[in-house]
């Protein structure tokens, strides 16, 4: 049995983005969505999530790059002046050398899960902006916010990539090379899931692509993909004065993908393959 979640990340970043996970929800394969707590179009990602029931909606926990919640004098280690780190980089060598305080990971994360349940949103599940959350020193605080919070799903944040697939695509081999490095993460990753009682897909499918994803490949991905239950993680958007604003390297991309993702072509693959479409809440 193969089952797929299509997720769309970001949902809350800009009324244009969040119009585009909509669409591609209603017109296309997007099953679920993750959304930012303190990102500016927050209280209109509600309301569309409001007339949009069968979108399952998951918390995109926000620890760089990005706003908190809470005032940074209650997060000092997380925070640098009013804002996150800016690097993930930099925010993963901080967390790995213990110099931020998991409880305070814990604290912001359970806060960003609560104003996302305040809004009346059911949350489903949750991830992480840029996949912080691979790293342990940020997964199990996490793990134990989102469970006090009444939540038991989490993204996998790794999965496969085939060589294959990247050998065609020069742009995606710096991307490939970063994820085989961290792969080695997977195991304790999984553990710790298991440990914690949560559940979470096999991997997460189409990350080394974010940003210059096309129908081929995403055709391809679909066409191999293995037995189990996958997260192919997207980002649709619209391309517009607000999301110019914005410190986001996807732009024009984001309108790439809500075009693939309510393609007719892609429809018919994921129907031909056989493969059944399914949301996080389906997990639970």
């Amino acid at each position: 049995m193969r089952r797929l979640i299509v997720n769309a990340d970001d949902f809350g970043l800009t009324p244009g983005v969040n119009r585009a996970i909509i669409e591609a929800h209603a017109k296309g394969v997007v099953t679920s969505a993750t959304l930012m707590a303190n990102a500016a179009a927050f209280d209109d990602a509600v309301r569309l999530t409001k007339s949009s029931p069968a979108l399952s909606v998951g918390c995109h926990v926000v620890l760089v790059d990005g706003t908190p919640v809470l005032s940074p004098s209650q997060i000092p280690t997380l925070t640098d002046s009013a804002e996150f780190e800016a690097r993930l980089s930099r925010f993963a060598a901080r967390a790995i050398g213990g110099s931020i305080n998991p409880a305070e990971i814990e604290t912001e994360v359970a806060a960003q899960i609560r104003k996302l349940q305040a809004a009346g949103i059911q949350l489903s599940h949750v991830d992480t902006h840029k996949h912080s959350h691979m790293f342990p020193q940020v997964l199990r605080p996490l793990m134990r916010a989102a469970k006090a919070c009444g939540l038991r799903a989490i993204r996998n944040p790794f999965g496969q990539v085939a060589f294959s697939a990247v050998l065609g695509r020069p742009k995606l081999w710096k991307r490939y090379g970063e994820l085989m490095l961290l792969n080695p993460l997977a195991r304790h990753f999984l553990r710790s899931v298991r440990e914690e009682g949560m559940l979470t897909p096999d991997g997460s499918l189409g990350v080394a692509a974010t940003g210059s994803l096309d129908e081929g490949l995403f055709r391809q991905t679909l066409e191999s993909l293995p037995e189990g239950t996958w997260e192919f993680v997207t980002h649709p958007g619209y391309h517009d004065t607000a999301l110019d604003k914005v410190r986001t390297r996807l732009r024009q991309s984001r309108e790439t993908e809500l075009s693939i993702l309510t393609s007719q072509g892609i429809h018919e693959t994921i129907k031909r393959a056989g493969i059944e479409s399914i949301s996080y809440r389906d997990l639970v």
